[in-house]
């Protein structure tokens, strides 16, 4: 019983602390068969001090998604941020720009100022999986992203899954394990800076 409730703690964390402020209509674009190719040749690499994570893209299920990591990376929105929120057997959450603040009071709030429209789809969640973090609203995501480091199938269609991780899966190990204060916020800082690497 106490697992149970553990894993719905979880998944209320996921969803209610996550609270980007909505801008007008969530954004949404089409792409062509030229710009959805070029994005799944795209890779990123998420640097931190324990190594570095080399992520891989869908953009044939979640297009806006990754177009939109893509870009705030290369403005260098990422760079400087933090995982302000890990938890051990689930997962590594980063992308909100109130954490590049030391004051950890707004971390988990903050966004790039307007909402992406969901983009639920049949890849599963399951460890390594990169995808959106949100608000109880399916279409209020914005930056704020998540890694899972094991199999977490009560997310699947609920939470717009947008790439995966293809090395340093090992790093991802070593950032959930660090010690956290009571609102899962390392308590030594795990800065990200984010490259992104075209064919």
């Amino acid at each position: 019983m106490r697992l149970v409730a553990k894993w719905l703690l979880q998944i209320l964390i996921l969803i209610f602390v996550v609270v980007p402020v909505a801008l007008g209509q969530p954004r949404q674009k089409t792409f062509t068969p030229e710009e959805i190719k070029k994005m799944a040749e795209t890779k990123a690499i998420i640097e931190t001090k324990f190594g570095k994570i080399e992520l891989k893209f869908f953009p044939e299920v979640a297009s806006n998604h990754v177009n939109n990591f893509i870009e705030l990376a290369k403005k260098g929105f990422y760079d400087g941020s933090t995982f302000h929120r890990v938890i051990p057997g689930f997962m590594i959450q980063g992308g909100d720009p109130n954490s590049k603040n030391p004051d950890k009071s707004k971390h988990g709030m903050g966004g790039p100022g307007y909402t992406i429209m969901a983009e639920f789809n049949n890849k599963p969640h399951k460890r390594g999986t990169l995808s959106m973090a949100r608000a109880q609203d399916p279409d209020s995501a914005g930056s704020q992203f998540f890694i899972c480091v094991a199999n977490a199938a009560f997310l699947d269609k609920k939470y717009s899954a947008f790439g995966e991780v293809v090395s340093g899966m090992e790093v991802a190990d070593k950032i959930v394990n660090q010690p956290r204060d009571s609102k899962d916020n390392p308590q030594e800082r795990i800065e990200i800076k984010v490259q992104v690497v075209e064919k």
